[in-house]
């Protein structure tokens, strides 16, 4: 979705510095549009916020149909200017299904899949998509689903390559993957992984390792922990806060910090429906976190499951 008609900022102006993610140079931290939802009242609010991530060098947005059923591709679509040249990075594997008990249902047939491109491109207003994750159900979270919805990878790789054949996608990328799934992927050209991830969610540490190996973009999700009940927050920990404390920053700031020191293939997409917290996330690339505090971050215990 690249619509660059004058200079975009200068690499050395992106937030966290610059990283590659399907041959293209973007910001090491980008923007997670998912709470856009919350901004369904104040359309003009949430066009504005993704303007002034675009402003403060942000080129690397993560979107999907299932996001308000259209609604925040529409946002993206319409807060893209002449001069922003932003990767757009999407899912395939589930769609909206707002009558139904969850906003999303998983949806992994190929026609499925397919069906879900068509709808991304739909309400963003492209011919192409820069990259479309397949957003498989191996790991991570997922909400229910039947037994017919268990599909073979490879059918799947083979209509997201048809796809991309066709000119629809430009690089295929996955999401909530185990390490054989990655492996036996990697033919297909495999341009990121999107997994659950953060301090305090390090059990797919040997994913992490076989992206950079491959020189494979990693992009965790729910990079701060605590996504729902029960599970534990990076801002919690004492070491986290310990740091925030002496660095003069938030602990939030800390475990994004923390992510990008820890693997020079991460990518963050964080997400805010604030333009104040979209600045803080931001600048959390600019901290230098020095060995001892490093140390006492990677000890942290990582619950397991």
């Amino acid at each position: 979705m690249a619509r660059q008609t004058t200079p975009a900022p200068a690499p050395a102006e992106r937030p966290g510095g610059t990283g590659q993610l399907a041959g293209r140079t973007v910001a090491r931290i980008g923007y997670g549009a998912l709470q856009l939802e919350r901004l369904h009242g104040d359309r003009d609010a949430a066009v504005a916020l993704l303007r002034r991530a675009f402003d403060l060098g942000v080129n690397h947005v993560d979107t999907a149909h299932f996001y308000g059923d259209g609604f925040v591709n529409g946002l993206i679509r319409e807060a893209l200017r002449p001069q922003d040249d932003v990767l757009v990075v999407t899912k395939a594997g589930a769609l909206s299904d707002p009558g139904g008990p969850y906003p999303l249902r998983i949806a992994q047939r190929p026609e499925e899949l397919r069906a879900g491109v068509e709808a991304e491109l739909a309400t963003l207003g492209a011919e192409r998509i820069d990259v479309v994750n397949l957003r498989r159900v191996d790991s991570g979270v997922s909400v229910p689903y039947p037994d017919d919805q268990v599909v073979d990878l490879d059918d799947q790789l083979a209509e997201l390559t048809a796809l991309r054949d066709a000119g629809k996608i430009g690089a295929i990328g996955l999401s909530s993957v185990s390490l054989d799934v990655l492996r036996r992927a990697l033919p297909a050209g495999i341009v990121c992984v999107q997994n659950l991830y953060s301090l305090v969610a390090r059990d797919d540490e040997d994913v992490l390792e076989l992206c950079a190996a491959e020189r494979i973009a990693w992009v965790p999700y729910f990079p701060l922990g605590g996504a729902f009940p029960g599970q534990p927050r990076v801002t919690d920990q004492p070491a986290v806060r310990a740091a925030a404390a002496r660095l003069g920053c938030t602990p939030a700031q800390i475990g994004l910090a923390w992510l990008l020191h820890h693997s020079p293939q991460t990518l963050l997409i964080p997400g805010t429906a604030t333009p104040g917290h979209l600045e803080e996330n931001l600048e959390a690339g600019a901290l230098t976190l020095d060995a001892k505090t490093l140390a006492g971050l990677d000890a942290v215990a990582a619950p397991r499951g």
